[in-house]
């Protein structure tokens, strides 16, 4: 069957491609990850500045990983497992941020 379509989400090369309902899925995600911490600090819900830095940095960590996985398609099957890989150093230098805007 020379004209049967593939029902794979991978390109030529093996790579993995996103579907519509993928990429909506993310940016739903993303624009609550963006507005929930704009919502707490002008709401002003903690009344401790510490806690709602926290809870901001929370939500863009979760945010990170939520990109890598609907947009950048990371995942331990993918590539061999170097994406698993790089998701460890993208943990390692979220991490080494966060705690430099901390401190």
């Amino acid at each position: 069957m020379s004209g049967a379509r593939s029902t794979s989400h991978h390109d030529d090369a093996g790579h993995p491609q996103g579907t519509l309902r993928g990429y909506v899925t993310g940016f739903v995600l993303a624009a609550i990850l963006t507005a929930t911490p704009f919502w707490l600090v002008m709401s002003d819900i903690f009344d401790n500045k510490t806690v709602t830095a926290l809870a901001i940095m929370a939500f863009a960590a979760v945010q990170i990983v939520v990109h890598m996985i609907f947009f950048l398609h990371m995942s331990p099957r993918s590539e061999g497992g170097w994406s698993l890989m790089a998701l460890g150093f993208t943990i390692i230098i979220v991490f080494i941020t966060l705690s430099g805007s901390l401190w």
